[in-house]
C-alpha cells in the first residue's frame, strides 16, 4: 500500500441516530448522525413508519391545501361572472 494517502480509521467511532439509539463501530469519521438505524428501521422493529425526510409530508401538504384554496377561488370567481351575467340579461 502506498504510504500516506489513506485517511485515519477510527476503530471506535460513535454513531448517533435521531431516534436516540447510539452504538459504535469502525469508520473514517469519529463521530455518524444518521435517520435510519436497526433500532428504529421499520424492518427490523415490525411497525409501520413513515419517513419524513425534509418535511416533504407538509410540502405536499401544503401544495394540497393551496390547490384547493385556488380551486375554490375560481368557483367563487366563475359564480360571480355568472350572476353579472344573469342581471344583465
Amino acid at each position: 500500500m502506498k504510504q500516506k494517502i489513506h485517511p485515519n480509521w477510527y476503530p471506535e467511532a460513535k454513531v448517533h441516530c435521531a431516534c436516540g439509539a447510539a452504538f459504535t463501530t469502525g469508520s473514517t469519521m469519529k463521530e455518524i448522525a444518521v435517520e435510519i438505524c436497526s433500532a428504529c428501521h421499520p424492518l427490523f422493529t415490525g411497525t409501520q413508519k413513515l419517513v419524513d425526510t425534509a418535511g416533504r409530508v407538509d410540502k405536499f401538504n401544503q401544495r394540497a391545501a393551496a390547490a384547493e384554496k385556488k380551486k375554490q377561488e375560481a368557483a367563487q370567481r366563475q359564480a360571480v361572472k355568472e350572476a353579472k351575467k344573469a342581471v344583465e340579461a
